[in-house]
């Protein structure tokens, strides 16, 4: 007699409901009449294919940034409705492609836009900067009515009962709220799968990693289901999925944006006695970006989260006198970038030269060297119990990568949590004077890699000491994208030395041990680092050196 089937763990129920949720939630004439086939990898140009968007559809998701829908809205050239349509349905498509998506609200954005076209229709101004503008958010924001499970079986069927500070800010300044997006289970990997929702698939190359923590928003973006994302960042959160996909991306410092009201799997305060995430935007445009800093600002967080420093948003003008300088930081002491990755800095630092940007080379490997290590014993302070017990509910497993590198452990000692503080104040303290050359003038910003290494397979992605000590030392930075990996950039071999440690050693096998022709068709981005609370000033620097990179010929991934 053939013996039963084993009974699912209560974790599996929960995703299979989750998923059929999902499903039941995308409107059958929004549906793909058929799955890409096997061999194709790249999915990018499948949505303007699909035959499922009308002309008018493709034009507003594919022709218009935020600023522009914005302003069109606003002059009554286009209905928020007709907007909300059509990024509800290209996000249902990317969401069939790449399961970039969590919580899924189309109906209740479209019954917003419908209230913001009576608003606009009864003559009334429009309620801020984004009135009309679909945002997508980061699956870690609360949203009232709808889970927020961050991937964890335990957290599913609680539906928030109210929003996230940042949440209520963007519906103040007009924005139309519709989905949220995927996330790696914990938040703590770097490639977005849960055992709730699954993987998230890249849409450059479904072989290579859409990143994490933010991979879903990445993804939507890149898939143009999102023309503005929001995400959050902790170790490169926000960055290294706009790497891997292609955007812009920023984390601010974390007093510039209210991140109140989070689910990140941490018990409330643990970040005063970690280290503080910070909420930013995914898009893709310079003006997009600032667009969201200023809605954000207009709007008085600071009333609503008491972290966020009263500080209005003051755009750098563009035509300012003052003559831009850039510093260029090639190496972190942790680990050596790949031929490629050296060759885009000198690529870009050329291109900033030629467009009259001043630029300086800045070796600070003495003072980066030191981040990482004290990063990740910040990150570990209250050993993860509270996220183990949350999976532990539900008999839930570690997802595959996090499987072998994370493990419940004790919480630090208040003594030692104080002398890591203590370490930290002392960094922070001598990174001061990085920001001046040797002759005494201001550095405005610098470009570095966002990783040491192209966008690697999935699973594949190790190191963050190129983005983590960013936050470690709270200075405001961002992905500007380049152009995509040619065949020309798989030339060159790494030098042969002895790693700097462990992290170098698989950095390492990422250009040794792996089919290069992997990488042909990702993007290359850079990443721009400006002083702590200078966000306006990184803008300023992110926005000038796109303007030279397209000046050039050079930002192909930025017009996708």
């Amino acid at each position: 007699m053939a013996s039963a089937p084993p009974i699912p763990d209560k974790w599996q129920l929960v995703s299979w409901q989750k998923k059929y949720e999902q499903n039941a939630r995308i409107p059958p004439d929004w549906r793909l009449k058929s799955s890409p086939a096997p061999d194709v990898t790249t999915l990018l140009d499948i949505p303007r294919k699909s035959g499922l968007l009308s002309a008018e559809e493709l034009k507003i998701t594919e022709k218009y940034d935020a600023t522009a829908l914005a302003e069109s809205i606003r002059k009554r050239q286009l209905k928020c409705v007709d907007v909300t349509r059509a990024f509800c349905k290209r996000a249902a498509i990317a969401q069939q492609l790449t399961n970039c998506l969590t919580e899924i609200f189309f109906e209740d954005a479209l019954a917003r836009a419908a209230v913001l076209d009576a608003h606009l229709d009864a003559g009334k101004p429009p309620l801020g900067p984004l009135h009309g503008v679909p945002v997508s958010l980061k699956d870690t924001f609360q949203v009232k009515g709808y889970d927020t499970t961050i991937g964890v079986a335990s957290l599913a069927f609680q539906p928030s009962t109210e929003n996230s500070v940042l949440v209520d800010v963007l519906l103040n300044a007009g924005a139309v709220l519709y989905c949220k997006t995927n996330i790696p289970q914990t938040l703590m990997a770097l490639d977005s799968h849960n055992n709730v929702f699954g993987r998230t698939l890249n849409p450059f190359n479904t072989a290579v990693t859409a990143g994490g923590s933010s991979g879903g928003e990445g993804t939507l973006v890149a898939m143009r289901g999102s023309v503005l994302g929001v995400g959050t960042d902790v170790g490169g959160s926000i960055r290294i999925p706009a790497m891997c996909n292609g955007t812009f991306g920023v984390k601010g410092s974390w007093q510039r944006v209210p991140y109140a009201g989070q689910e990140n799997g941490n018990l409330a305060g643990m970040s005063k006695v970690a280290i503080p995430a910070s909420a930013g935007p995914l898009a893709h445009s310079m003006r997009d970006i600032e667009l969201f800093f200023k809605a954000v600002a207009e709007q008085k967080p600071w009333e609503l989260d008491p972290d966020v420093t009263p500080a209005p948003w003051n755009t750098v003008s563009s035509t300012s006198s003052k003559k831009l300088r850039i510093g260029v930081v090639r190496r972190d002491g942790v680990m050596e970038p790949h031929p490629p990755i050296l060759r885009l800095l000198d690529e870009v630092a050329s291109v900033l030269k030629t467009s009259g940007i001043e630029v300086i080379e800045m070796d600070i490997k003495p003072l980066l060297s030191q981040c990482q290590g004290l990063a990740n014993k910040l990150f570990g302070v209250e050993g993860g119990n509270r996220m183990f017990d949350l999976l532990e509910a539900t008999n839930e497993p570690l997802s595959p990568w996090l499987s072998t590198r994370l493990r419940r452990g004790s919480a630090l000692p208040l003594t030692d949590v104080m002398a890591l503080h203590a370490k930290r104040t002392e960094l922070q303290t001598q990174f001061l004077k990085i920001w001046k050359d040797a002759s005494g003038k201001e550095i405005d910003a610098f470009i570095c890699p966002v990783a040491p290494h192209p966008v690697p397979p999935i699973d594949r992605y190790n190191g963050v000491s190129y983005t983590s000590s960013f936050v470690l030392l709270d200075y405001p930075a961002g992905t500007v994208p380049v152009r995509l990996f040619e065949e020309k950039d798989t030339e060159g071999e790494m030098p042969d030395t002895k790693p700097l440690g462990s992290w170098d050693k698989r950095n390492r096998e990422l250009w040794s041990d792996v089919d290069r022709e992997v990488y042909i068709g990702t993007p290359l981005t850079v990443q721009v680092v400006a002083p702590k609370l200078q966000e306006e000033k990184l803008c300023w620097a992110m926005g000038a050196i796109d303007d030279a990179l397209k000046a050039k010929g050079k930002a192909a991934v930025a017009k996708l």
